[in-house]
């Protein structure tokens, strides 16, 4: 059974992705866009894609591209795009915390804006790594703690107002503690994504390789 918490999480994305043009833009995150054309295609696993924004574009590249989101409309945006993009694209919508994969059946986890509650975070990490081949990578950029501070100048550049969802370098290492770190800093970035990522902000790169 979901938590109140992640009932009310799951309407205020299926809102955002009903009402809004891609609320995030059709282009992909430039930081996965940058690392994942370094790598080999293989598969692929894009938890929290929203509109599938990073997925097609992994998927145009050759990769074998699962998605998910709780959002159904998320989902519904995904398709359309990689329709008129002509790539397949998996996408499943439920709670990636319950959702099951065999382990080890990954090449690359993206991990772009991924804030889930709180609660859940480095379950969730600690889940994701388990499911990364050896020689794998993860592949992470999401708003750091101290992006509150940014958020306070610019509305519009968007992110989680509970710090507890926003990330620390120690957080990662922990959280991965497994992975060998190749990047991992904490930089502010000026995004132009779409309506609900626009400006200056704080945010944490990640990526870590899984060595055996």
């Amino acid at each position: 059974m979901m938590k109140k918490s992640d009932i009310k999480y799951t309407a205020f994305w299926d809102e955002r992705y009903q009402n809004l043009d891609f609320a995030y833009g059709k282009e992909p995150n430039l930081f996965f866009k940058e690392e994942v054309q370094k790598l080999k295609s293989g598969t692929i696993l894009l938890p929290a894609d929203g509109e599938g924004r990073n997925g097609v574009f992994a998927a145009k590249l050759g990769w074998n591209v699962t998605a998910t989101d709780l959002s159904i409309e998320g989902k519904n945006k995904a398709q359309k795009l990689a329709n008129e993009s002509g790539v397949p694209l998996k996408y499943i919508v439920g709670d990636i915390q319950k959702i099951e994969f065999p382990k080890e059946s990954f090449d690359v986890i993206g991990l772009i804006y991924a804030h889930f509650s709180a609660w859940k975070i480095s379950i969730i990490h600690q889940k994701l790594a388990t499911l990364l081949k050896p020689g794998g990578y993860i592949i992470f950029e999401a708003f750091s703690k101290n992006h509150l501070d940014y958020q306070k100048d610019n509305q519009k550049i968007g992110g989680p107002k509970d710090i507890d969802m926003l990330f620390s370098i120690e957080q990662i290492q922990q959280d991965f503690a497994g992975l060998e770190i190749q990047v991992l800093e904490e930089k502010e970035v000026f995004l132009n994504e779409g309506a609900c990522h626009n400006g200056k902000g704080s945010v944490i790169r990640f990526i870590g390789k899984k060595i055996s």
